[in-house]
């Protein structure tokens, strides 16, 4: 699967909302899995959206048929924009389009992995990490997806913000230490996001 992360800076949120609406016109194309996304509640005015393919190539190829006609209900309503397309890597519990109708709030970590470091880095989200949050009250799945040797998203779906709060206070600080992040990544950096149902799209 391929996810593409798209990180918008609105200039008028309701505007840029209602345009997020006409994306529901990806249904039907071809190699389209899903899409959602929300407001940031770190940087105010920023929305980040996340997209499902099937494929690198599914994915190209609605960018050079459809993209344009949707994208024009949000023309104005943004100042910058920037897209990584990554792919999948592992999947968290039954993964993020599984659970997606019970998610309120997506957490996103974004890892810039230290040379020679990525395998053990995404081993030991395979065999600690993952575990750990698939077993979490209020988790409703999530993905890990690369782009190139050093940078990976770990996007994951809770049903609430207070579900993810209570992951963090009872086991986010002992699996940090005994995974030794520190020695995988150079930088984390993350958002949490508000999901705005309107903006889900199901192929």
């Amino acid at each position: 699967m391929t996810v593409k992360w798209i990180t918008c800076w609105a200039t008028d949120r309701a505007a840029f909302g209602l345009g997020q609406q006409a994306w529901a016109g990806l249904r039907g194309v071809p190699g389209f899995l899903g899409q959602c996304g929300g407001w940031s509640r770190k940087t105010a005015g920023v929305a980040q959206i996340f997209g499902f393919w099937s494929s690198r190539s599914s994915h190209e190829e609605f960018l050079n048929d459809t993209h344009d006609r949707l994208a024009a209900a949000q023309a104005g309503t943004f100042e910058e924009v920037r897209v990584r397309v990554l792919d999948q890597r592992l999947v968290i519990g039954s993964g993020l389009l599984a659970g997606l109708p019970a998610v309120s709030l997506l957490r996103l970590a974004h890892c810039h992995v230290r040379q020679g470091r990525a395998a053990h880095f995404i081993q030991t989200q395979a065999e600690l990490w993952n575990p750990g949050m698939a077993g979490a009250p209020g988790m409703c799945g999530g993905v890990l997806a690369q782009n190139s040797e050093s940078e990976c998203l770990v996007l994951s779906g809770w049903r609430t913000a207070d579900d993810h709060q209570l992951y963090l206070d009872e086991h986010f600080g002992q699996r940090y230490e005994k995974a030794g992040l520190a020695a995988d990544l150079d930088d984390v950096t993350g958002d949490l996001v508000d999901l705005d149902p309107t903006w889900t799209v199901i192929g």
